[in-house]
């Protein structure tokens, strides 16, 4: 790869966690200064670098983050707005590198990222804006990429992005775990939104499928962190939404031809199924079936599961996907979920007949 490509890629991967970092740092309200200091580290890297790639260059970022968020700290630490609990520490001499070695620990960074979501996830911020601010904030993707991928205008981005900054500011977004009896709910928001973000990106026919597989696959991994949280007791929908995604994306090269033109699953290549991903989405499924707690999401992977399992489409077990549609249509009663029903119906008569 490239020095360029290997930068790209890093910033990808790594720029979530420390953006998650510098947000609690800063404050929920000073998000543009956790964007700010991680794209003059972007930029660093790209006029220093060179043709020569640092021996580990994620600790490289890493250490220049850290330093320019210190700076930053230090001139600004007259100001009210950015003095919290962690920056009390971070402007003395005797504390800033014990301070800093916790906040860029990587069980830290996983708990921030979460706190990141519930932040990004803020009911004031349209559903739109909230998938956009995790792409850009937690999954390092660029503005004209989140544009590409689901076939919006940059600037139209970019204005989301604007007002979901402006309304954190204004009502005053806070960068702390919720309360243990609000948990539950804000998990079911921030599920419901990672959901929209993978539904998007996955049943789009159009844009670049290279990116909407990425989308997918940081889709996965945002759940996977609420999964590894001690925080969240309840894990049920949340593994119920990972075995959705998993069943689904493991489908996800089958679905499209050379040409990127959608292929109905009547006429898929099953042998290109990823069994791994299908195998460990069915763990998550029956994860969420033992905690005996009924999702939308559980059904849908449920439906999916059924179809994961047959192994031709002739094999279908139509009758089981009808009765898992009428459990879904009473949770949610959408025309995608009764055309879907309508299917499975006729597909039961037809066999019947």
């Amino acid at each position: 790869m490239t020095t360029e490509q290997v930068l790209h890629k890093i910033y990808r991967e790594e720029s979530g966690k420390i953006i998650s970092v510098l947000t609690k740092i800063f404050g929920a309200t000073n998000l543009n200064l956790a964007e700010d200091v991680m794209q003059e580290a972007y930029i660093e890297a790209l006029e220093n670098w060179g043709n020569e790639i640092p021996q580990n260059p994620t600790a490289w970022f890493y250490s220049v983050a850290r330093n320019k968020a210190l700076n930053l700290i230090n001139r600004n630490k007259y100001k009210e707005e950015y003095q919290n609990e962690v920056t009390h520490f971070l402007t003395s001499d005797w504390t800033a590198d014990a301070a800093l070695d916790q906040l860029f620990s990587e069980e830290e960074m996983k708990d921030n990222q979460l706190k990141m979501m519930f932040i990004c996830c803020t009911p004031e911020i349209s559903a739109e804006a909230q998938t956009t601010l995790i792409l850009k904030t937690l999954c390092g993707f660029g503005i004209p990429e989140i544009a590409k991928a689901f076939l919006i205008a940059p600037d139209t981005i970019n204005k989301r992005l604007v007002r979901a900054r402006k309304i954190l500011r204004s009502v005053n977004a806070l960068f702390t775990w919720p309360e243990e009896d609000e948990i539950n709910q804000k998990v079911s928001n921030v599920l419901q939104t990672i959901y929209l973000l993978f539904n998007e990106s996955y049943n789009t026919s159009q844009g670049d499928s290279i990116i909407r597989y990425e989308l997918c696959l940081e889709s996965v991994r945002l759940v996977q962190l609420i999964l590894d949280s001690d925080q969240v007791k309840s894990k049920s929908e949340a593994n119920a939404l990972m075995a959705l995604m998993k069943l689904n994306a493991a489908r996800f090269i089958s679905r499209l031809s050379e040409d990127n033109e959608a292929i109905t699953l009547e006429n898929q290549d099953r042998s290109k199924w990823n069994q791994s991903l299908i195998g460990s989405g069915i763990q998550n499924l029956n994860k969420s079936m033992y905690e005996n707690q009924l999702s939308k999401y559980l059904i849908m992977a449920a439906i999916s599961a059924n179809h994961c399992a047959a192994k031709t489409y002739a094999e279908t077990r139509w009758d089981q996907i009808l009765n898992l549609y009428d459990q879904l249509i009473r949770i949610e009663d959408s025309p995608i979920v009764q055309l879907n029903r309508s299917v499975a119906k006729s597909m039961v008569e037809k066999i019947q007949k």
